[in-house]
């Protein structure tokens, strides 16, 4: 039953392909200009700065400035608040990507990096101010109200997690962090050449997802969980557009999840908590939402 019902979805896929080849190629035209245009811009210059800081040492730094807010909130170590900003700065999937990197050079443990997953990956200001608030939903304003809810939903979640999951694994000593940083060029290539892979991978999924939308049927119900842009597209200004850009957002949408495992998945991480914090993440951003707008729109 495992397999028969992705090898079902698959020929369903293939099928709509040859149907539709034409809405198929507009898709990927689509995806490649989003990609070019948005996707890259915003994250690659993100993933090559996170990336050259980690590895000359910047996480040896974050220990004690962030500790007195990490530990009350979290009861995390100081270093961990590196993911949860860059995701809450540089969007999907910057967060997981920092992650990710701290747990393979070894500064954060397996436990510490899954819990992060289910509240570090976070959409960016620029995109819920730009394109969801001005652009869609016709008032930036409305987009400057959507990541100060986006960012305290996901606040939220971190702390209704770090409560449930308590053990943190082994603690890491001071002295497991790494003794020397590597030298200026050979970080700087290694988070060129990082970071470009992981943009492929990305750009990949964000063109998949953008054909399977563009397959569907217009005004498929549920669009939003799917590919998140494409359901944010087919909002309309109002309450019910403000409550479902912020639950949409919130959740995501698969397109995000596969693009957070992409670059997650190969360090060997449980994704356990980051399908759980994206559930109650869109729940708790919806509930935000409503009050925000019953306080100052309505």
């Amino acid at each position: 039953m495992r397999k028969t019902f992705p090898v079902l979805l698959i020929l369903l896929s293939g099928v709509l392909l040859l149907c539709r080849p034409e809405r198929a190629a507009e898709a990927v035209r689509d995806g490649l200009a989003l990609c070019a245009g948005t996707v890259i811009p915003s994250l690659f210059p993100f993933f090559v700065v996170v990336s050259l800081l980690l590895k000359l040492g910047l996480a040896d730094c974050l220990q004690g400035i962030f500790a007195p807010l990490m530990r009350p909130l979290f009861r995390m170590r100081g270093v961990c608040a590196l993911p949860l900003l860059t995701g809450l700065l540089g969007g999907y999937p910057a967060g997981v990507r920092a992650a990710a990197e701290l747990y393979h050079t070894g500064q954060l443990n397996q436990q510490e990096a899954e819990l992060l997953l289910g509240f570090c990956d976070n959409c960016g200001p620029a995109f819920l101010m730009g394109y969801v608030g001005a652009g869609i939903l016709g008032s930036a304003n409305a987009g400057l109200w959507l990541y100060l809810i986006h960012s305290a939903s996901a606040l939220l979640t971190g702390v209704i997690l770090c409560r449930i999951q308590r053990d943190r694994g082994p603690g890491l000593l001071r002295n497991s962090l790494p003794v020397r940083a590597a030298a200026f060029p050979q970080a700087l290539t290694e988070s060129v050449s990082g970071a470009l892979a992981s943009m492929l991978q990305i750009c990949g999924f964000v063109v998949l997802f953008r054909v399977l939308a563009a397959l569907l049927p217009e005004g498929t119900p549920g669009l939003g969980a799917l590919e998140m842009v494409s359901g944010i597209a087919g909002l309309v200004p109002g309450q019910t557009g403000f409550l479902s850009a912020a639950a949409i957002v919130g959740w995501g949408g698969l397109s995000v999840h596969c693009q957070a495992m992409a670059v997650a998945a190969p360090e060997g991480l449980s994704f356990r908590w980051h399908w759980a914090g994206k559930t109650v993440q869109a729940v708790i951003s919806v509930i935000l939402a409503a009050a925000v707008w019953r306080g100052f729109f309505s």
